[in-house]
């Protein structure tokens, strides 16, 4: 009797401590969207969210308190950090409100108080972030030889310090009121859908929505189950299996491929960094609307652009309008000289492109796309897209109209292709190692291209071709049957969505690789 006890003791001392275990930081194992442990421990929060609906209060409380777990699970203690900035957010909020109503030093105290967030934030990402890069640097133009510290990144740092410097600057431009419960400011600066990996949520596009207590609607949560179905498939079906099958294989190590091969697998990765992060956002913005929240559209088929600037416009949405407004904007924009808004527009892809990482191959890739905007913009000077023409009304006024050049279907395909070809090839610096491997991919496709390779290439690499077509033809399908499928979905009973959904879930897990792979911008 005695042993039984022991043994069945030993036996819950085990299982408490793989438990403990499970539901603790781990740095290799964080919580995202698709983990089975996140399914179910969303599955809970869920259930109690929806009872706690008519307690705004009690709501808001377990879902920061969720949220500020789920980042737990991501960065362990750093979620401290995260609480620090909403604090310190929500006081310099105060205080920019306060010092609005001074009679003398008005503008200077409130540029104080935003010189005070940005130099927090700013400051938080060169420690967190460019510490190393900046260190290493040095050593290596200075002949020195000092010890890069190893320091944690907190995941989605870069997410979250960009929503708090937006929130402060667009209280002091007067386009957002200051936030005066500290509860609806620490709702949004932490809730978990964009925290990790965006979209980069703006507080005057959010906290309308929290002060107004938003119900769910049957419309919400169909388009949310949509957007998730959609997400997991772009990320585990597509995007997971074209990268741990080919596209890590050749990036890994270019010399051992040929040209034809180094050239797919650019393509591949193009393909698969869309489908990975616009599959991230995609996940993020339907589980927000099953809680009663709408972000923004995050990627709108940027692989239809038939320019750079309209990539732009379709890419990452929410991060390139963060840029315009609160890097370009402040630099001059475009009211000033040609030349001086060229240069605004490169610095500003620069800062975007060193936003990406910690790596000067993050900034190459950056300055890559801020000459490409140049040139795009220049180029239009010499090949108007738009037509001007003067019409006289019946008063007399004189006015102009604008219309877009006619193209032919020709050449809109032609660009669009032109275009993809054109970021994928920008996009080989952003996943290369080094220069080194980016030179020896091109080397490879310059010198050692094999077209004769790709009918052995296509029967070995059959589904890797099937994904990527797949990946590729679903996006650049016309959005008429995009949404007619959407529309038919979300028309359908609630049951069979329910049904559609497990299924996907069901076949994701069996197609899954071994081991869950993070999101790529989950290092952002």
């Amino acid at each position: 009797m005695d042993t039984s006890c022991a043994e069945a003791l030993e036996k819950l001392n085990i299982d408490l401590a793989k438990v403990v275990e499970t539901f603790s930081y781990d740095s290799h194992q964080p919580l995202l969207f698709n983990t089975g442990l996140f399914l179910m421990l969303f599955a809970g929060f869920l259930a109690v969210y929806r009872m706690l609906r008519g307690w705004r209060t009690g709501r808001m409380v377990f879902t920061i308190l969720f949220s500020l777990y789920f980042y737990y699970k991501s960065s362990g203690l750093c979620c401290l950090i995260l609480l620090g900035v909403a604090l310190s957010d929500f006081l310099l909020g105060l205080a920019m409100q306060k010092a609005s109503t001074l009679s003398r030093g008005r503008v200077t105290v409130m540029k104080l108080i935003v010189l005070t967030n940005i130099a927090v934030n700013v400051g938080m990402l060169v420690y967190f972030k460019y510490f190393g890069l900046i260190i290493d640097t040095i050593n290596r133009f200075m002949t020195t030889d000092m010890d890069v510290i190893n320091i944690i990144l907190p995941a989605g740092i870069s997410f979250f310090t960009f929503r708090s410097i937006s929130y402060i600057v667009d209280i002091y431009r007067g386009q957002l009121t200051p936030c005066r419960n500290l509860l609806d400011y620490m709702f949004f600066l932490t809730f978990f859908p964009p925290l990790l990996a965006g979209p980069v949520v703006r507080a005057k596009d959010m906290l309308p929505q929290i002060k107004g207590n938003p119900e769910i609607t049957g419309d919400m949560v169909s388009e949310g189950v949509w957007l998730i179905i959609l997400g997991l498939i772009k990320k585990m079906v597509i995007a997971d299996f074209i990268s741990g099958n080919f596209v890590d294989r050749v990036f890994d190590n270019p010399a051992l491929y040929s040209g034809f091969e180094n050239f797919m697998a650019s393509i591949g990765f193009t393909i698969q960094l869309y489908c990975d992060f616009s599959g991230y956002s995609d996940m993020a913005i339907g589980i927000a609307l099953l809680l009663g929240f709408r972000f923004k559209e995050n990627f709108n088929a940027p692989f239809k652009a038939q320019s750079p600037t309209e990539f732009w416009h379709r890419w990452h949405i929410s991060l390139s309008t963060w840029l315009r407004d609160y890097v370009y904007i402040p630099l001059g924009g475009n009211r000033c000289s040609r030349s001086r808004a060229y240069f605004n527009q490169f610095i500003t892809m620069v800062v975007g492109g060193l936003w990406h990482g910690a790596s000067w191959m993050y900034v190459i890739w950056g300055a890559v796309h801020g000459a490409l905007l140049v040139i795009h913009k220049s180029l239009l000077r010499i090949f108007p897209a738009t037509v001007s023409e003067t019409v006289v009304n019946e008063t007399g006024e004189i006015s102009v109209i604008s219309t877009p050049v006619k193209k032919s279907a020709m050449t809109r395909g032609f660009n669009m292709v032109f275009t993809f070809m054109l970021m994928t090839a920008t996009f080989m610096l952003f996943r290369s190692r080094s220069m080194d491997d980016f030179y020896m991919m091109w080397h490879q496709i310059i010198n050692d291209f094999h077209i004769s390779v790709a009918p052995q290439f296509i029967s070995g690499y059959l589904t890797i071709v099937i994904a990527m077509a797949t990946g590729y033809l679903l996006h650049i399908a016309p959005s008429r049957l995009g949404a007619r499928v959407k529309h038919s979905f979300m028309s359908s009973p609630l049951l069979l969505q329910a049904i559609i959904l497990a299924a996907v879930v069901l076949a994701v897990i069996q197609v899954r690789s071994s081991d869950i792979v993070p999101f790529i911008y989950l290092q952002y």
